[in-house]
């Protein structure tokens, strides 16, 4: 890896979140050579801001585009995870992007261990509870979702905050078939189906938990991970309700 690039790109995150001031992707675009560079720069940017301490993150968001392609992961700061109704009008924002998810939690804890024996059923075994969630993506960077990936990656993935659902258990569902709506202030209700990337958002956990245990040796029971969007990324605006309803899982609102 390349200490000077992970480092410089550090730097521009801590100052950009510090001043509130979005950091110019451009001349770092070259600066991370692979993801385990961006997930030093998530690393470092949490021991900086103390976010962490020595405890393992307790909320995560993790995905990808589809099955044949890499996933992702980033950990999540409590200070920006809320219990629905979430109030996201005083969280410092250059964008509001709303993502339509559902969030798992582990029902006891793994280590690295357990974690490199899992394969999707295997980790789904360990979920007790499952909940309708909202993540709200911003960018630390100038070009928003536009900036080069693996700076998108160091920035936590683009995170900004995560509303969660209430908790009811969990259970494998015909997600092929699991409808939701998404609504934005004025804007027209957004309907989906069975439109999850990886088509179960259980197929993220056996990665990101052999990730997230590697990195920090064992998760405990109740930590959270959330799975990516069923519906894109739609912006929202100040002022604007937002409310997401899975069917037969109940619903999460945040306001802007």
């Amino acid at each position: 890896m390349s200490e000077a690039g992970i480092e410089a790109v550090t730097q521009a995150l801590l100052q950009a979140r510090r001043s509130g001031l979005p950091a110019d992707a451009a001349p770092l675009a070259d600066a991370l050579p692979d993801a385990n560079a961006a997930y030093a720069v998530q690393h470092r940017v949490a021991q900086a801001l103390g976010w962490f301490g020595d405890n393992a993150p307790r909320h995560w968001k993790s995905g990808g585009p589809g099955r044949s392609q890499p996933l992702t992961h980033a950990p999540l700061p409590a200070a920006g995870v809320w219990a629905s109704p979430g109030d996201a009008s005083r969280w410092p924002m250059h964008s509001r992007l709303v993502e339509s998810e559902i969030a798992l939690r582990l029902g006891r804890e793994v280590d690295a261990e357990l974690a490199r024996t899992l394969d999707m059923d295997g980790a789904a075994a360990l979920v007790d509870a499952m909940a309708v969630s909202i993540e709200i993506v911003d960018s630390r960077w100038q070009q928003g979702l536009a900036a080069p990936a693996l700076l998108r990656l160091a920035d936590l993935a683009s995170h900004a905050a995560l509303v969660l659902g209430e908790w009811q258990p969990f259970e494998r569902r015909d997600w092929a078939a699991q409808r939701g709506r998404l609504g934005i202030g004025e804007q027209p209700v957004l309907a989906f189906r069975g439109s999850h990337s990886c088509g179960d958002p259980a197929w993220v956990l056996a990665d990101w938990l052999r990730h997230a245990t590697a990195r920090h040796g064992r998760l405990s029971a109740g930590t959270v991970v959330t799975t990516g969007t069923w519906a894109g990324a739609p912006p929202a605006a100040p002022g604007d309700k937002v409310l997401l309803a899975f069917d037969g899982m109940g619903q999460a609102v945040t306001h802007f």
